[in-house]
């Protein structure tokens, strides 16, 4: 009995055995129905949906970026390349960690702090996560190769080509042509997002910007296969994009670079005009800086020592530099004078270098302290007497003063295509009123008949008054775009804002060009050493703008002030005087005379283009 639990019981393990083999079986079968269905869910029920989801495994419709269109010169030359360069980027949705990712790369490559801040203030803006985000541009071929090397260890790593812009004459065309530079927030925010859906750069300044529709082009998809490792195997489709526009602009690349040797060493401005076509043949604001430093982006050394230094050189002087236009405006003023009839070509005046209103104890000095004894119009603008426009501006008033001078494009920008440039100030009784809260005074009249007082000028609009002059009042609006590559003028759609200048005695014209080639060329001309054994007929004007306050009975004396508060040199004029090729205004700041400092340098500017470059174009020469 107590052995005989020992004993084997075959039926009760018969049983045994039966049950749990129905048991597995049931299992087996439970799953294989689950299998099944699950099967039948994924192959049948949402065979559509799955099947997306495979092909965009397998498939990526990828946007491919337009070429951006070059500029050139009016000969040619190229003034905006693209050249090719390799980054490197990170796509957001495909990277686990990107901080861990970006120490695996530091370990790689030389990763510095600017790089990575960069990155993720990029990262921070960038609203396509599916999209690249560049860490860091411009890799050498050891950088590539190095991380080729370790590609299949950093999923969402690339290494991608791309054109960046590249400009060849360097700081001598930051101020005119622009920059691109990698889209931001706010650009991104009134962009065509997908246009723009394959771009990292976007216009900044001047041409550049102010053409950056025509420039960018149309972008273009492919639809590419790709394996596990997100490399591409092979394109299935492709849309190509359409290339932006090449542009041929007035800008002659021999004259900028000649002007911006001219005014090396000096904070100065120079704008050249051809006045039969309103063409900007040179557009030079010094110093300048070197805009390739900012396509892929400039370090914060690099950007700071530009931004705070006190010569400015990031200030586009030829477009924002606003300036009391001095003496450069007596022409327009006597043009004017003579218009509404204040004055006449045999009027004179006795000037003994002072003027003085009634009832008044201020002194109004001529710049020439004993002046200039009995003197015309055409004398008073050849030997630049301020007395004799004290009176005519005080004749005058400012009323018609303000009309005249606001018909030869002052207190407006009516160029073309430089939008970045000011309008300056133009006086006025309702401007005064507006801006200082009082009536406008006489001696404000006096003031603004030499140029000086509230009124403020560009050097571009000193090339534009200059223009008009040269034209005789026929107005052709400043632009910059001759044509694009392919011969179509996209400026043909864009209406001049300005108009012409018609007075009521037209041959006034030719006796106000005879008074400033006078200047050039006259006994007692203000800028008689600067024409002087010229081939050609000079009309032109000095001017010298003040840049503080001299108290009364104190004379001028550049030595004993500062060199930053001596006077502005300016100078505008015209070659040749009867056939006019070239308008130039050039501003020296803190210069001291216009004859002496910025007459000089427009002189050569005219022996460059009438003697040189219009010889070379003629014979087919170019450098």
């Amino acid at each position: 009995m107590r052995n005989s639990h020992h004993i084997k019981d075959a039926n009760r393990e018969k049983s045994i055995f039966a049950f749990r083999s129905v048991l597995a079986l049931i299992i087996v079968l439970a799953m294989l129905a689950a299998l099944i269905a699950r099967m039948y869910h994924l192959q049948i029920t949402n065979h559509s949906h799955y099947q997306t989801l495979s092909d965009k495994n397998r498939m990526q419709l990828r946007s491919v970026a337009p070429t951006r269109g070059l500029i050139y010169d009016r000969n040619g030359v190229l003034l905006a390349d693209n050249q090719p360069i390799f980054s490197l980027a990170l796509i957001p949705e495909q990277v686990d960690d990107l901080d861990f990712t970006i120490k695996q790369l530091g370990e790689i490559i030389d990763l510095q702090d600017r790089h990575v801040t960069g990155f993720k203030k990029r990262l921070k803006r960038s609203r396509r996560p599916y999209k690249e985000v560049v860490l860091k541009s411009k890799l050498t071929e050891e950088e590539i190769a190095r991380i080729e090397v370790r590609r299949h260890t950093l999923p969402g790593v690339e290494v991608q080509a791309e054109l960046a812009r590249y400009y060849p004459l360097g700081e001598a065309t930051a101020h005119s042509i622009g920059y691109v530079g990698r889209i931001n927030e706010k650009e991104l925010a009134k962009l065509d997002p997908q246009n723009y859906s394959a771009t990292n750069y976007i216009g900044k300044l001047g041409v550049e910007r102010f053409y950056e529709s025509e420039l960018h082009g149309s972008v273009g998809f492919e639809t590419v296969e790709i394996n596990a490792s997100n490399r591409i195997l092979r394109s299935l489709d492709h849309l190509a994009s359409t290339p932006g526009k090449d542009l041929v602009l007035h800008m002659d690349a021999r004259l900028q670079l000649k002007v911006m040797e001219l005014l090396e060493g000096k904070r100065a401005a120079l704008v050249a005009i051809e006045p039969k076509t309103g063409g900007v043949l040179a557009q030079v604001s010094t110093p300048s800086y070197d805009p390739n430093k900012f396509v892929t982006g400039i370090d914060h050394k690099s950007y700071g020592l530009l931004r705070d230094s006190i010569d400015t050189p990031l200030f586009n002087r030829a477009l924002k530099g606003q300036y009391p236009p001095g003496s450069t405006i007596k022409p327009v003023v006597g043009l004017a004078g003579l218009d509404v009839g204040v004055t006449s070509r045999d009027y004179t005046i006795n000037d003994r270098g002072r003027y003085q209103l009634k009832n008044d104890d201020r002194i109004y000095r001529n710049w020439k302290r004993e002046g200039h004894g009995i003197i015309n119009l055409k004398d008073a603008i050849a030997e630049s007497s301020d007395t004799y426009f004290y009176e005519l501006a005080f004749n005058m008033g400012v009323d018609r003063m303000s009309r005249y001078l606001g018909y030869f494009g002052f207190g407006s920008n009516l160029s073309l295509d430089v939008s970045e440039g000011r309008s300056g100030i133009l006086p006025s009784r309702e401007w005064k009123r507006a801006w200082r809260g009082l009536p406008w005074y006489p001696g404000d009249s006096l003031n603004m008949g030499i140029g000086q007082g509230f009124m403020l000028a560009t050097p571009f609009q000193l090339a534009t008054m200059t223009a008009l002059i040269a034209n005789h009042g026929q107005w052709v609006a400043p632009r910059l775009l001759k044509s694009t590559r392919d011969g179509s003028i996209v400026l043909s759609q864009r209406p001049d804002k300005g108009s012409d200048v018609a007075l009521n005695k037209p041959d006034n014209w030719d006796y106000i060009v005879e008074t400033m080639e006078e200047v050039m060329h006259g006994k007692k001309g203000t800028a008689r050493a600067s024409g002087a054994r010229s081939s050609y007929r000079i009309a032109g004007k000095t001017g010298t703008a003040q840049v503080v306050e001299i108290p009364q009975g104190e004379e001028y004396d550049a030595e004993a002030l500062a060199e930053r508060h001596r006077d502005h040199a300016l100078f505008v004029g015209f070659a040749p005087a009867d056939d006019p090729d070239i308008a130039v205004a050039v501003i020296v700041e803190n210069g001291g005379g216009g004859s002496s400092a910025a007459a000089p340098i427009a002189r050569a500017v005219f022996d460059e283009w009438i003697n040189v470059l219009s010889v070379d174009a003629d014979q087919g020469v170019l450098q």
